[in-house]
C-alpha cells in the first residue's frame, strides 16, 4: 500500500477528481489521467447496451479526443482497471505512473 503522503499536489488533484466523477455518477470505477501538457481529465465507467468502457478507457478518449499526445499520470479510484484498459494507457502514455485506489481506500501502483 502507498501513503498518499507520498503523491505531488498534482498527483492528489487526480485522485479528488476521480473520487468527485464516481461519487457524482454513483458508479462503481472512476479514473482521473493528466497530459504532458498538465491539463486533467476524469471520466468514469461507461456500461450501454451497445457498449462498454472502463474509465480509464473513458478518460483516455477523452484526452485524446481534445488533441493530447501524451500523459504523465493516471489513478483508477473503484474496482481496478481492466486489462484492455491498462493495454491503452501504457500504449498511449508509456512507462509512467498509474495508480489504482481500492473501495477502502488502500493506494496501489498498477504498473
Amino acid at each position: 500500500m502507498i501513503d498518499s503522503a507520498d503523491f505531488t499536489e498534482e498527483d492528489l488533484k487526480l485522485f479528488t477528481l476521480a473520487r468527485a466523477a464516481r461519487a457524482r455518477n454513483n458508479v462503481e470505477q472512476s479514473a482521473a489521467i493528466r497530459d504532458i501538457s498538465g491539463r486533467s481529465y476524469s471520466a468514469t465507467l461507461v456500461a450501454l447496451e451497445s457498449f462498454n468502457l472502463d474509465a480509464l478507457q473513458s478518460a483516455i478518449a477523452a484526452a485524446v479526443s481534445s488533441g493530447a499526445i501524451g500523459l504523465e499520470a493516471g489513478v483508477v479510484v473503484g474496482t481496478a482497471p481492466t486489462p484492455g484498459a491498462r493495454v491503452a494507457f501504457f500504449e498511449f502514455a508509456g512507462a509512467i505512473p498509474l495508480w489504482h485506489e481500492d473501495e477502502f481506500g488502500s493506494i496501489t501502483l498498477v504498473n
